[in-house]
């Protein structure tokens, strides 16, 4: 990798829990800096999809994983193919976002998208987002950001999300939804969702997305102007 490791490429690692924003605002921070973007999440989604599609039942941990090991996925600007089939909008509804936080509980599946993930690391940086990107994938990420807000205020945002794309969507379901997912995602045995030690919390309940993008781009330039990077 030209003469520069994977230990030296700047990694900047924003996780927080479902409807947080943190998509966004990654994809955002990426683009200001010129670096790549990996969607985590997209991953277990694609997972979940490809398991549903082929009658494997989310409980089966061995079969998710090898349906996890061997996705053909091609991530082409902001197109997102499996099996050479465009399903950038089928992996954000709801049924498979549930889904895909029910297979993201399993130690196989994450084991087998873990290098898979780590391979999105690339000159000149990366901006990664999920569950559990400076914890697991990327612990020596220069930048850690825990990116957070209200259950409420993530229903509310995942409505709007839902409601502009055309999908039917229930506020109260959502708000359920989103408190079991949270409840899911951070009380599995492996990588669970949590604030880590060297993590910066970033609550957007008040903030905007330029607002929320603003804010990990000073984080990130202060790191910059000690000689951090």
């Amino acid at each position: 990798m030209n003469d520069k490791t994977i230990q030296d490429i700047p990694v900047i690692a924003i996780d927080g829990p479902s409807a947080s924003g943190k998509g966004t605002v990654a994809q955002r921070v990426a683009a200001k800096l010129g670096f790549h973007y990996l969607d985590s999440g997209a991953l277990y989604r694609l997972a979940a999809l490809a398991a549903m599609r082929s009658g494997i039942e989310l409980k089966d941990e061995h079969a998710l994983s090898e349906v996890a090991a061997h996705l053909n996925v091609v991530f082409a600007d902001a197109e997102i193919r499996l099996d050479n089939e465009n399903v950038t909008d089928v992996i954000r509804s709801e049924e498979c976002g549930n889904a895909a936080s029910r297979v993201a509980a399993y130690p196989l599946v994450r084991a087998a998208l873990l290098e898979r993930q780590r391979a999105f690391c690339q000159i000149p940086g990366l901006v990664a987002d999920g569950r559990d990107m400076g914890s697991v994938v990327f612990p020596a990420a220069i930048l850690k950001v825990f990116l957070t807000a209200t259950a409420e205020t993530r229903a509310q945002r995942r409505y709007k999300q839902l409601m502009e794309k055309g999908m039917d969507a229930n506020i109260a379901t959502l708000l359920q939804d989103i408190r079991e997912r949270d409840a899911r995602d951070s009380n599995r045995s492996i990588a669970p969702l949590q604030l880590g030690a060297g993590t910066h919390l970033l609550d957007t309940t008040s903030l905007d997305i330029n607002q929320a993008v603003d804010r990990v781009l000073c984080l990130y330039a202060e790191i910059s102007a000690k000689g951090s990077i």
